[in-house]
């Protein structure tokens, strides 16, 4: 009984050991894949950003021309 209970210990702690590390390097990738999304999402939003006021800029000097077409058709 003793000697079972030895070898059972004896062998616990590597294979709790693997894995630990195991989980840890799991944890790592997991991180890294969230930072890699987290900066993927701050282009977007960046691109939005820029595609938006490329818009506004459009629109507005649409509205510019827009009279001068009047006056050139009038």
């Amino acid at each position: 009984m003793t000697g079972t209970i030895a070898v059972i210990m004896v062998f616990s702690i590597p294979i709790i050991a693997i894995l630990t590390t195991h989980f840890q390097k799991q944890n790592k990738l997991k991180y890294k894949m969230i930072q890699g999304e987290l900066e993927l999402e701050k282009l977007k939003h960046q691109n939005y950003l820029i595609e938006t006021e490329r818009m506004r800029l459009e629109l507005e000097q649409m509205k510019l021309d827009e009279p001068q077409d009047k006056i050139k058709l009038g």
